[in-house]
């Protein structure tokens, strides 16, 4: 691609891994071998809201990143930015073809307002907000999970329409690829039927969250062990509490 160019300093990640979109940065520097330094910023220690953090990036969100003097923030543009940015990294992920990369921007832009809507409504209203200083939300958490299960629905049959294994019909992962399943993981830290219920219904969207898994690993799965150490720890706290977790009534 023709938007290379040479390197002035160590990359930095401004990331932390409980975050779905700090994952997919991770997860593609590793799998690419981009040569990088991970910056973790604790969201849970609201580390994201310090005067320090501000410098990297104003609007207080991971992931972010530094390449030399340049500073960027909003996975997506990050995505796109290292696919192009650096050398070695193989034309499947973002395409130089200009079709093929304007149907990659559309899921990318479909995924904020549904996909990423949905998910982290529901995790967060369901299950996270008490590690983040809130109350659970069972009205929110309800309509999210409207939000949710539409989108997934809406994977199933238009974006994975076609016989290839990936995102819009391709036999290799794309950045969209990444990025969507990096959200749908999150659905992890949820109650196994609970999470089930949502999946159950859309054995291509499986099918894809492992083929994705698989084409990025070992990267993919190390990416996600703090993931996974959470999911250990809820599921201990409900076996404990004898609590049955918050399922929304669609």
């Amino acid at each position: 691609m023709a938007c290379r160019h040479p390197r002035e300093m160590k990359l930095k990640v401004y990331a932390d891994r409980m975050s779905q979109p700090s994952r997919a940065v991770i997860v593609f520097c590793k799998v690419n071998g981009i040569d990088f330094e991970e910056v973790r910023v604790d969201i849970s220690k609201r580390q994201h809201l310090t005067p320090e953090f501000a410098e990297i990036n104003p609007f207080a969100k991971v992931p972010a990143i530094v390449d030399g003097r340049f500073k960027l923030s909003e996975s997506h543009a990050i995505l796109i930015y290292l696919a192009c940015a650096f050398p070695g990294v193989p034309d499947h992920w973002y395409p130089a073809d200009l079709l093929r990369r304007a149907k990659i921007q559309s899921v990318l832009d479909w995924h904020h307002s549904n996909l990423r809507k949905g998910a982290v409504g529901y995790v967060l209203n369901s299950t996270l907000a008490p590690a983040f200083g809130l109350s659970l939300n069972p009205e929110a958490a309800t309509k999210a999970a409207e939000v949710l299960s539409s989108s997934l629905s809406t994977i199933e049959s238009i974006w994975l329409k076609g016989k290839g294994r990936f995102l819009l019909g391709g036999f290799q992962p794309t950045i969209a690829d990444l990025s969507l399943v990096c959200e749908i993981m999150q659905l992890e830290v949820l109650d196994e039927k609970d999470r089930d219920r949502f999946l159950g219904p859309h054995k291509k969207v499986q099918e894809w969250i492992e083929n994705t898994r698989k084409a990025t690993q070992p990267h993919f799965d190390e990416v996600h062990k703090i993931l996974m150490k959470a999911k250990m720890m809820l599921q201990a706290r409900r076996t404990a509490s004898g609590k049955a977790p918050l399922i929304s009534k669609i």
